[in-house]
């Protein structure tokens, strides 16, 4: 028997390890996040960064709220530093979009299979979301209209959302199941 007082409260904390681990994947994804490049030449102005990735396996690792926490703040800070708050809103609906379905997924039913349906229901989510959100932001901030944001969805938007989330879910899948050992081993 335990002499510990019993908390009507469940423990749901996170450890020093996890703690360091996630501010460990927070100052990579920030690295990371200034490592851009247009997928589309044809659009040099849609620029990819690999920063999504550290949030992913945050999720995987410490689950949804921690994927969240981690891709928010790399893209506060990204947004901070190149001093683009609208960029980083974007950057952080579109994370959380990504992230969240994901490790859901995983966290409720484990296992290699649950990685991918939840990669491949976290990009289609987030892409469908991003886009929807251009019609937004675009208009307000850009000054573009809804017909040009329209015009763009087929030949950029579309193609450009869906390489950057399959690239991020090969990345997250297979830095994932590299360093599954490792991050099992500090989530524990």
């Amino acid at each position: 028997m335990s002499n510990e007082p019993k908390s009507a409260l469940p423990r749901q904390r996170w450890e020093t390890r996890q703690l360091a681990t996630m501010a460990l994947f927070i100052a990579i994804g920030v690295v990371l996040s200034f490592i851009e490049f247009p997928l589309i030449p044809a659009v040099p102005w849609l620029f990819y960064d690999a920063s999504n990735v550290p949030a992913m396996l945050a999720g995987f690792a410490f689950g949804p709220a921690a994927g969240c926490l981690v891709g928010t703040l790399i893209a506060l800070l990204h947004g901070l530093l190149k001093v683009d708050p609208v960029g980083a809103v974007m950057n952080i609906i579109g994370m959380v979009f990504y992230v969240l379905p994901a490790a859901l997924l995983y966290k409720r039913f484990k296992g290699t299979g649950s990685i991918i349906v939840g990669l491949v229901l976290g990009s289609v989510v987030s892409a469908v979301v991003v886009i929807l959100a251009n019609f937004v932001f675009t208009p307000l901030y850009f000054g573009g209209t809804v017909e040009e944001v329209m015009m763009m969805l087929v030949p950029v938007l579309l193609p450009f959302n869906a390489l950057k989330v399959l690239l991020n879910s090969v990345l997250a899948f297979v830095l994932y199941k590299s360093l599954y050992r490792l991050l099992n081993r500090s989530s524990a």
